[in-house]
């Protein structure tokens, strides 16, 4: 396997490590986007991956209270819904994804394989969110991305800000109480969220795909290592304020992990989740080009030290 082939699994290996391993979920992926590098115009989400299928999206941003603009994408009826339902109240359901991917992550498959599709087709008014850092929301009132104030932040500021800012949106739209269905670390800030009371008004029920609340359950070679090097390494990403899983220096980290006993670099996968039947390998370069996504380094070494935490409790 050349080089880069091996370096870009090595990535989608990390990605699946921290946002899948943990409950060894799995899935087939399609489709297409470009990545974030500035090589090239973006358009939306709604234009992209939803509204070529049939389906009604609305645009729009959200300001949290610490200044940063997120992109939210709402697909409000089913497919080729005539002005017959026009006015009729729809339940909200908020879909909040993980970590080191953005609200495209639900729409790469075929629309009978899209949640949001499948949710909105069941009478849902859908609302997907975006975590700050994501493609679609690299903006602040007084911050550049480039800067690296803008990237000091952990899931505690999600916690804090990101997620009522969201809910505080939908409400305010909808005037009804919310479903929420979060992944991964959706799942994480939710817990963390409702846990203390927060949302109470205007949450109706959760669910949660591959829940986390800690991750002491990640029992692979990878993610192990993984967690680990991410704090021991930490004077290594001193001064890096953004983790990018596609940039100079996360490939170079994740090509040391390579080195480490007991991590398999020629099959990864395999590693992280144990036989998989329904991941279709042929897919793999089209998901490379909608994630991973970027998010900070100091949340990357937030993930990492809730493993840490949880090992040194069981000694």
């Amino acid at each position: 396997m050349a080089p880069t082939e091996l370096l870009r699994l090595a990535s989608l290996s990390l990605l699946l490590a921290l946002v899948v391993q943990p409950h060894e979920a799995y899935g087939s992926t399609r489709g297409s986007f470009l990545s974030n590098d500035g090589s090239a115009a973006v358009s939306g989400i709604c234009a992209t991956s939803v509204t070529i299928h049939g389906y009604k999206c609305q645009e729009h941003e959200v300001k949290t209270k610490d200044g940063y603009i997120l992109s939210m994408q709402r697909i409000p009826e089913r497919r080729f819904e005539g002005n017959g339902n026009a006015g009729t109240k729809k339940q909200p359901i908020l879909i909040q994804h993980g970590v080191l991917v953005d609200g495209m992550t639900w729409l790469l498959n075929s629309p009978q394989q899209n949640l949001p599709m499948i949710l909105a087709d069941n009478g849902f008014d859908v609302w997907i969110a975006n975590t700050r850092g994501t493609r679609f929301c690299r903006k602040h009132v007084s911050l550049d991305s480039a800067q690296p104030e803008f990237w000091n932040w952990s899931w505690d500021e999600l916690v804090s800000f990101d997620l009522p800012a969201v809910f505080d949106f939908v409400f305010n739209q909808t005037q009804q109480k919310i479903h929420y269905i979060g992944h991964s670390l959706g799942t994480l800030i939710g817990l963390a969220s409702f846990s203390e009371g927060h949302q109470a008004d205007t949450l109706k029920s959760a669910a949660f795909l591959s829940p986390i609340a800690y991750l002491s359950h990640m029992n692979t070679a990878l993610g192990m290592v993984a967690a680990k090097a991410f704090v021991g390494e930490i004077t290594t990403w001193f001064g890096v304020a953004e983790f990018n899983p596609k940039g100079q220096k996360a490939s170079a980290f994740l090509k040391r992990l390579c080195n480490y006993p007991g991590v398999d670099c020629y099959d990864l996968l395999t590693a992280i989740t144990g036989k998989n039947c329904c991941l279709n390998f042929s897919t793999v370069d089209l998901f490379i080009k909608n994630e991973p996504q970027s998010t900070a380094t100091k949340n990357m070494v937030h993930l990492a030290q809730t493993f840490q935490n949880c090992h040194k409790r069981d000694l």
